[in-house]
């Protein structure tokens, strides 16, 4: 068996530390653990140029740390992740099964739009098919399409992308964020019935 590279093993690390934050530390907690891991990954992604993979958890844990810290103060820090997302799709937009365009995705439809922002819903859509496309039995991509059809408000077609996300196989090392994301697709379907 070949032994991972070092690029693999930095990646691997940076993603058990997100899960650990987002999944299993005190929301008083996370906004510093998020900003003290923005900062190691940014490492990762200097110590590995031309890589897409660490841009990619560096905008993950950016983006994260945005959503702790939240209000104006996290418009930069998103920025900052967006820019990130668009340089790994430079680079290689296919990594980690199209994460990148999930990613940015997701930022599309969660920040505002224009003069403060560059939210667009319709790049969004786009955004999230895309990344379906590559991984379209993947957990991240059905439960993120799925939420961003509820976001604009089509829940009758999200069940099914939240179903798939259910049933999504188990990705290798990633039980604990596994766990957690069927969680929360969980959570938006129940909203969905009670409406």
């Amino acid at each position: 068996m070949a032994l991972a590279a070092p690029v693999d093993d930095a990646v691997a690390d940076l993603q058990r530390d997100w899960e650990v934050i987002r999944y299993q530390t005190a929301a008083a907690e996370r906004e510093k653990r998020f900003e003290a891991l923005a900062a190691k990954a940014h490492k990762v992604s200097e110590s590995f140029p031309g890589r897409s993979e660490p841009l990619v958890w560096e905008g993950i844990i950016v983006s994260s740390y945005a959503g702790e810290k939240g209000g104006l103060g996290a418009l930069g820090l998103v920025k900052q992740a967006k820019a990130l997302y668009e340089a790994a799709i430079q680079i290689d937009g296919n990594a980690l099964e199209g994460s990148a365009y999930n990613s940015l995705g997701v930022l599309y439809y969660k920040v505002p739009g224009w003069p403060m922002a560059f939210g667009d819903k319709a790049k969004a859509s786009e955004l999230l098919q895309k990344a379906l496309s590559i991984n379209p039995k993947g957990i991240d991509p059905n439960f993120f399409y799925g939420e961003y059809l509820i976001e604009t408000r089509q829940a009758e077609k999200a069940a099914a992308y939240l179903e798939r996300a259910l049933q999504a196989p188990p990705r290798p090392g990633r039980q604990v964020a596994d766990t957690g994301r069927r969680e929360e697709a969980r959570q938006l379907l129940d909203k969905i019935k009670e409406k």
